[in-house]
C-alpha cells in the first residue's frame, strides 16, 4: 500500500500542473542535484534516465535494469520532500503493473514512458501498442490509488529525417496518448522549432513536455508557445560539465 506521503505527492504534482504554464521540472540525477535544485526554489523535479546512468558509469537506453534504477532513485527521492517524477525509458521490459509498484515502493509519483524500446534493437512502438501501454500504467496507479502522472513520450520526430513530415503522425500518437490517459505528453528533438512546438501544443489538451537547456533556451519562448511542462533530458548535466571543465581547466597540468 502507498504511503500517504507518496499519495499527497502525486496530488501535489498534478496541482503544480495546473498551476504553472508552463511547469518546469530540472532534471536531475542524485541526492546533491536535487537538493540543488530545491534549494534554488523549485517545487518539482524529475530524475532523468541519461543523466543518472551518466552519474553511475552506465549506459543510457536502459543500460541499466528496473531493479538498479530503483535502487539508485530511492535515495534521491528520499532527499527532498518534493514530488519527483523519473524517466522509466519503454519500462525495461516490464509489465505496466509491475513498473507502477516499483515506482510507487520507492516514492516516485510520476513517470516518462517513451516509445522507442531499447531492450528489442531500438524498435519503435506503434501508436496503438504505446497507448496501450500506457493505458495499463493508468489502470495500475488507479489500482494502487495513486494519480501517478504519466508524461506519454514519443520519439518520432527524433528518428525523423525531416521532423515536419511527422507532425500528423506525432499528433496523432500524442491523442491516442492522451485518451489512454497520459497527463502530459513529451514529444522529443523538436525544443528548437518554434512552428512544430506551435503545432503540437495547439493539437493537445494536456500539457506538453519539451526539452530545455538551462542557459541557451528562453522561459518566456516556451511560454508563447503553449508550452505547459518543461525538463532539461540530460542538458543540465551538460551544462553543468561544461562550467566544471572550464573552472578546473586553470588548475591542469
Amino acid at each position: 500500500m502507498a504511503s500517504h506521503t507518496t499519495v499527497e505527492r502525486a496530488q501535489r504534482l498534478a496541482q503544480l500542473h495546473a498551476q504553472h504554464k508552463p511547469l518546469v521540472l530540472p532534471t536531475v540525477w542524485d541526492a546533491w542535484s536535487a537538493r540543488t535544485a530545491v534549494d534554488a526554489g523549485f517545487l518539482a523535479l524529475t530524475i532523468g534516465s541519461h543523466p543518472l546512468a551518466d552519474s553511475r558509469g552506465a549506459g543510457d537506453q536502459e543500460g541499466q535494469s528496473f531493479e538498479e534504477v530503483l535502487a539508485a532513485v530511492r535515495p534521491i527521492i528520499a532527499a527532498v520532500d518534493v514530488p519527483v517524477s523519473v524517466d522509466l525509458e519503454a519500462g525495461y521490459g516490464q509489465k505496466p503493473a509491475d513498473l507502477i509498484a516499483g515506482l510507487i515502493e520507492v516514492g516516485g509519483v510520476g513517470l516518462n514512458i517513451e516509445d522507442t524500446v531499447h531492450s528489442e534493437g531500438g524498435r519503435v512502438r506503434s501508436t496503438e501498442e504505446h497507448a496501450s501501454y500506457v493505458a495499463g500504467l493508468r489502470a495500475a496507479a488507479d489500482d494502487a490509488g495513486v494519480p501517478v502522472w504519466v508524461n506519454g513520450r514519443t520519439d518520432l520526430f527524433m528518428h525523423a529525417q525531416d521532423a515536419s513530415a511527422v507532425l500528423d503522425e506525432a499528433i496523432g500518437r500524442l491523442r491516442a496518448l492522451v485518451e489512454a490517459g497520459a497527463d502530459s505528453v513529451y514529444p522529443v528533438g523538436i525544443q528548437d522549432d518554434d512552428e512544430l512546438l506551435a503545432a503540437v501544443t495547439g493539437a493537445i489538451t494536456v500539457p506538453v513536455n519539451s526539452t530545455a537547456h538551462p542557459v541557451r533556451h528562453d522561459l518566456d519562448r516556451f511560454r508563447r508557445l503553449g508550452v505547459g511542462r518543461i525538463s532539461n533530458g540530460p542538458l543540465l548535466q551538460w551544462a553543468l560539465t561544461d562550467t566544471v571543465k572550464d573552472m578546473l581547466k586553470p588548475w591542469t597540468p
